[in-house]
């Protein structure tokens, strides 16, 4: 080989190694973002959904195994389909035109009729989801982090006898507790619910019907009314009594809710 041509290969080496490294960042770059959530939609914070709560008290450790012991729903909704809680925001479906009751059938209310399936259809499933203790006249708040408006809130909670730990939702599950005025665009809309005369655990449902175009989420909470921390503060309950044994990190993520 030439002088010429040693000095031409030599000189393509290094380029090469030096361009290497910035190549396998954008890549990492790129995989980064095509696993981001396409768009910031909103859903109930308080009491948080079911893929919320899970997002809010896995998200940060997601791989734990000890979630399938201390929070088996949600280590069931992260091994089903984690983006159902990375994208807790997109609960939706488009061009319903008020017809919830027609386009989402009984059984798949928590899941909005199965809407981008299979992402949320987990959240359908019956157990012992970690239920938040509210007192019988308690505050909702709807986080909208896309700022898209309101036109209402129609609140409902499940009859006294439905059973959330065997039994699926259906329309006939339910009362309607209110139905809220519009909201304008804004980042949080919060209302007040009464459930006098309850007790015990139930699942509260919302929709949500965003106004800037039409886009309606269905958002289901477990609450336990009435239960052991409702008086002294936000609290929640569920397998979090399942906790001895468990790390201090573990059993901290949980205890937090705990009475």
């Amino acid at each position: 080989m030439s002088i010429r041509a040693h000095k031409r290969s030599l000189t393509l080496a290094v380029t090469m190694a030096l361009v290497a490294p910035f190549a396998m960042v954008a890549a990492v770059t790129a995989d980064t973002i095509t696993a981001a959530p396409a768009a910031a939609h909103g859903s109930v914070t308080d009491p948080p959904t079911r893929n919320y709560g899970c997002f809010e008290r896995w998200g940060s450790d997601h791989l734990n195994p000890e979630m399938a012991e201390l929070d088996p729903m949600c280590w069931g909704a992260w091994q089903a389909d984690p983006n159902a809680m990375w994208n807790w925001n997109g609960l939706y479906r488009e061009n319903v035109g008020g017809n919830h009751e027609a386009v989402i059938p009984n059984g798949q209310l928590c899941s909005g009729g199965r809407t981008q399936s299979p992402r949320y259809d987990y959240l359908d499933t019956p157990g012992e989801w970690v239920a938040k203790d509210v007192s019988q006249q308690f505050h909702l708040t709807l986080t909208d982090q896309a700022r898209h408006g309101a036109d209402y809130l129609r609140i409902y909670v499940s009859k006294a006898g439905f059973d959330p730990m065997t039994e699926a939702l259906g329309w006939d599950d339910l009362d309607l507790v209110k139905e809220t005025d519009p909201y304008p665009s804004q980042g949080t809309y919060e209302t007040d619910v009464d459930l006098s005369g309850r007790s015990g655990r139930a699942v509260l449902y919302t929709i949500w019907q965003a106004s800037h175009l039409d886009q309606p989420y269905y958002l289901c909470s477990d609450i336990n009314i009435g239960g052991a921390a409702a008086e002294s503060g936000p609290a929640e309950s569920g397998p979090a009594v399942r906790t001895a044994g468990t790390t201090a990190a573990a059993t901290g993520r949980l205890g937090q809710f705990a009475a």
